[in-house]
């Protein structure tokens, strides 16, 4: 999945060798208390910079390894261990993340980036576009090893996880809007049928993958179907064009609720758990590795004022998302979808958790070559990826350690 063919042949040794450096970018931070995401972000970054002080030239990495080998995967694995119960309590704070807050999220980016840098409205939007979901890989690896209560753990990976999706549509829309002139009405259009569709695509595909894993009693078929299930929702959705991710998330809880489990041994069951596990933990590894090889340090100095700009704009947009959005929500409750309503320290950890990376770094490297200002455009999303990662990353576990434990009951 390299552009480079020439580099074809050893893609087998880069994988050894980046999954050697995560082994030891494990061990190193561990005493440290640094996140392990973030000591893999790191190490990408230092290896990229000393190859090229070395006069190696840069490893071209295809956003499809991220969004096509990489992404499935990890969103297979974390809306799997995701229960309807819990999805169930917070659905209207999650309704209200993933869709309505990422469109906010991508405005405020965009109206940031044309106010302080002077941006074209298209080539802003598309920018916040890139930067407007939250990246389920960083949020879903720092949640668990917050260990933070399990129903603010729900909100924020099924957030993580929805809201890539719709990141994704909304980034399709912004670049057609580059090359031709479409129409409020239509683009909302398209927008809401690419949600709903992939949404159904997803329902399908689990529901069949379900009913089909219930007729075997061997976790090794199951896990295989598993896997089919991960990513052929996913190029099947992308296929014609719509959402990959949240046709696998939607596939990923439905079998995780209805499938495995229920004609295996409590043993068998565990077995299937550890592989997907595993796999994640490979999968973050690489992924977050690639985000630093990809990110050019050079580039970002010479692009600081707009990446401040983006960076002003998606805090500002995150809080008012958080605190305008699912705060203004909670002050109803309790209502279906919200049953009680939610703390401040919860919202704050809401606020701060709106971590990006793997998902925006790959729309960047994605974008098409004629895009005006291509470069910039990039090195804004990859200093947005960087703030996050390496700012609020760090601190988010702090935070965690000072907000309330559980949610409040409903007064109303």
């Amino acid at each position: 999945m390299l552009d480079d063919p020439d580099l074809l042949p050893h893609t087998l040794e880069l994988f050894v060798g980046l999954l050697a450096l995560a082994t030891l970018v494990a061990i190193v931070v561990g005493p440290l208390r640094i996140p392990y995401t973030v000591g893999l972000v790191i190490a990408g970054l230092l290896v990229g910079w000393v190859a090229s002080l070395a006069g190696i030239p840069p490893l071209v990495i295809s956003p499809d390894l991220v969004l096509v080998v990489l992404l499935p995967g990890l969103v297979f694995e974390a809306g799997y261990r995701l229960r309807i119960a819990q999805l169930r309590r917070w659905w209207a704070a999650l309704g209200m993340l993933a869709v309505p807050g990422v469109v906010l999220s991508a405005f405020v980016v965009a109206a940031a980036l044309m106010v302080g840098a002077g941006l074209p409205i298209d080539l802003a939007f598309v920018v916040g576009a890139m930067v407007s979901a939250t990246d389920p890989a960083a949020v879903v690896a720092t949640f668990v090893r917050l260990r933070t209560d399990r129903a603010l753990s729900t909100i924020v990976d099924g957030e993580s996880l929805f809201n890539d999706g719709t990141g994704l549509v909304l980034f399709a829309i912004a670049l057609e809007l580059l090359v031709r002139p479409v129409g409020a009405g239509q683009a909302l259009l398209e927008f809401v049928g690419a949600i709903v569709i992939s949404v159904a695509i997803g329902l399908a595909a689990g529901y069949v993958a379900a009913r089909v894993a219930a007729l075997v009693n061997d976790y090794l078929i199951e896990l295989t179907i598993s896997v089919i299930l991960a990513y052929g929702s996913y190029l099947l959705a992308d296929e014609i064009h719509l959402s990959g991710v949240l046709a696998t998330v939607t596939a990923a809880v439905v079998f995780g609720n209805i499938g495995p489990g229920r004609t295996l041994k409590e043993t068998e069951s565990d077995a299937v758990d550890t592989v997907w596990e595993f796999l994640a933990y490979l999968l973050t590894a690489v992924v977050f590795l690639i985000v630093g090889l990809a990110i050019p340090p050079g580039r970002l100095i010479e692009t600081i004022g707009p990446i401040a700009w983006a960076i002003v704009g998606a805090l500002v947009g995150r809080a008012l998302i958080v605190y305008g959005l699912v705060g203004g929500l909670g002050m109803l409750a309790p209502l279906p979808g919200l049953e009680v309503r939610l703390p401040v320290g919860w919202l704050h950890m809401l606020f701060w958790s709106g971590l990006r990376g793997a998902v925006a770094v790959a729309m960047a490297l994605s974008l098409p070559p004629d895009v005006p200002q291509r470069d910039t455009l990039q090195a804004i999303v990859f200093g947005v990826v960087l703030f996050t990662l390496l700012i609020q990353g760090t601190t988010i576990g702090p935070l965690a350690s000072r907000v309330s434990a559980r949610p409040e009951p409903a007064t109303g």
